[in-house]
């Protein structure tokens, strides 16, 4: 730890460090309290995890759900909840996130660009009392990336997987247009308006600049701070806290020109992104096959949660699950450039499709969230004892009707998926099962339960489609269950998937207010943790879509609120 008597560079009031959503807000949040903030990231963009997905943030009880027409009460939150975390339901922590949570989106709403609506329909994951269909779950409102100027270049793009034509994004509504074109009016004037757009972005920018779901929250924030006068230095990543007895009073960070030692009067804020990338952390606290690949950007590496151990903290480590999962598959494109692609709802749902493990057996609800599916990975007795992948199986008609990962819907010509050995192909079941390595007799059988249960509808081994969630992301068009049909005739076609870490929920131990608590349990002065640097308050549950972002603006928010000691004004 270095020593206090050391020269301070600058001094601030607040050092956040991190520009994700959990940084950005407490930054942002610090500013509009009247407080001086600096905020410092390691890469050159902003946006951390946060920009690279969906943009939801799990907030029940909201104002915004009842203006949608879907509202949703704090009451049933906690019943949910409940049935979820059972004794654990009772931390302060949660109590402070339900009651400060609508308090945040109206401040924000009304203080900030930064604006959330809900969706009429977006389920809970979890099939349980209190499980909401709509209302919890609200997605940041698109965003003109053109108002960011030469500063759209600061936002970190979205995975490339998920953007179309050298960068365009693509939201789940403009899916069915973008598939049927000629089919109606509307999809033909929808997807003329897209293309239009984005070939007018590319003769100035390098990608689109129609900004949505995660990508757009960010711009949203960074255009705030940017407004708000926030000191933002790139390339700046965490070194050291500095400590003055028990209390943290600083930082020393490293830059391009050298070390920058900053001193605070109202605290530091880690927000760098939590376990990501960083060896130490994963081997110490992920599972074995979970350890291979992460969908953390690279500068995430740990570097709050190994200072704040430095600095006599402790990672919380009694929960259900040290990270919060998402199956993956990888492919090398002709470019060089490795594909990670997440398999969060378009093709695991969808109706003919099944997950077999290195038995040839299925293993999982295929249509539960992406966390359970891997969760139910890493139980599996096949899987557990090896880091084989497990693979997801179907005919051709699946692939033109839903395709699968990175081959898309339609796609006729298959051969550099194949070539690229992403896709496996075999003229039969039992020549795909030798392909994958998987028992050539048990395939087989697996394939016919799973069409027997196809023709009832009714899966009875793990009660696929019987969910709201399993429902919403399965095809309508397909009775009587919208997430089975028969596995036709072949050929029949494979996918591998790796169980991925999409964020982690191991992190430093805090209380109410964000601030960091040392081995004995008391407060560390000057210390906060936010976002993924802080250990889940749903202890490595996964309760629905934004339930990684939203506690992450809550707690940013209130992190800046006690530095500015405002918390008690909303809160009480």
């Amino acid at each position: 730890m270095p020593d206090v008597d050391r020269a301070f560079d600058i001094e601030t009031d607040l050092l956040v460090i991190g520009a994700g959503a959990a940084g950005m807000t407490a930054a942002l949040v610090g500013a509009l309290e009247g407080l001086q903030v600096t905020l410092c990231e390691k890469s050159d963009v902003v946006g951390g995890t946060t920009a690279t997905s969906a943009g939801t943030v799990w907030i029940p009880g909201s104002r915004q759900s009842q203006r949608a027409g879907t509202p949703d009460t704090l009451e049933t939150a906690k019943t949910y909840l409940a049935a979820i975390l059972g004794a654990h339901a009772t931390d302060e922590r949660l109590e402070t996130f339900l009651k400060a949570g609508p308090i945040v989106l109206d401040y924000l709403e009304q203080k900030t660009s930064v604006q959330f609506a809900a969706p009429p329909v977006h389920p809970d994951y979890k099939n349980l009392p209190g499980a909401s269909i709509g209302g919890r779950a609200l997605g940041a409102k698109p965003y003109d990336g053109r108002k960011l100027g030469a500063d759209f270049g600061r936002i970190r793009p979205p995975r490339r997987e998920f953007m179309v034509l050298g960068g365009m994004m693509v939201g789940k509504t403009d899916i069915p247009a973008l598939l049927a074109p000629f089919r109606t009016w509307t999809n033909f004037t929808h997807v003329l308006g897209l293309l239009a757009r984005h070939a007018l972005d590319r003769t100035s920018y390098r990608r689109g600049t129609r900004l949505l779901m995660g990508n757009a929250l960010v711009a949203r924030l960074f255009a705030d701070i940017i407004g708000a006068g926030v000191d933002l230095r790139f390339e700046t990543a965490l070194r050291e806290l500095v400590r003055e007895g028990d209390a943290v009073i600083g930082a020393v960070l490293k830059t391009s020109a050298g070390e920058l030692a900053v001193r605070t009067r109202k605290g530091v804020v880690l927000a760098t992104g939590g376990i990501g990338w960083s060896s130490e952390l994963r081997e110490r606290l992920f599972p074995d096959a979970a350890r291979r690949y992460s969908l953390a950007p690279p500068s995430n590496s740990g570097d709050g949660i190994l200072a704040g151990e430095r600095a006599d903290a402790v990672i919380t480590r009694d929960l259900e699950s040290p990270g919060l999962w998402m199956p993956v598959s990888v492919m090398t494109q002709d470019d060089g450039h490795v594909a990670v692609f997440p398999h969060i709802m378009l093709d695991r749902a969808k109706p003919g499709l099944l997950a077999v493990n290195k038995s040839g057996r299925r293993f999982v609800n295929e249509a539960d969230s992406y966390h359970d599916f891997v969760a139910a990975m890493l139980r599996s007795n096949a899987l557990a004892a090896s880091t084989a992948p497990a693979h997801l199986v179907c005919d051709r008609s699946f692939i033109r009707d839903f395709g699968i990962g990175l081959v898309h819907p339609g796609t006729r010509n298959l051969e550099r998926f194949l070539q690229a050995k992403y896709l496996i192909e075999g003229e039969t079941i039992e020549a795909l099962a030798k392909k994958i390595g998987v028992d050539g007799d048990e395939l087989p059988q697996t394939i016919a339960r799973y069409n027997r249960y196809a023709e009832t509808g009714v899966d009875e081994d793990f009660g696929r489609g019987s969910s709201e969630l399993n429902r919403f992301n399965g095809d309508p068009d397909t009775k009587p269950n919208p997430c089975l049909r028969s596995v036709g005739p072949g050929p029949y076609y494979a996918v591998a998937v790796w169980p991925s870490d999409l964020a982690s929920s191991a992190g430093l131990r805090t209380d109410a207010a964000a601030r960091v608590l040392a081995r004995d349990g008391t407060v560390i002065p000057g210390l906060y943790a936010v976002g993924t640097d802080a250990s889940s308050i749903f202890r490595g549950t996964y309760p629905g879509p934004g339930t990684m972002i939203g506690p992450a603006i809550v707690f940013g928010w209130c992190a800046a609120m006690d530095a500015a000691g405002g918390l008690r004004t909303y809160l009480g």
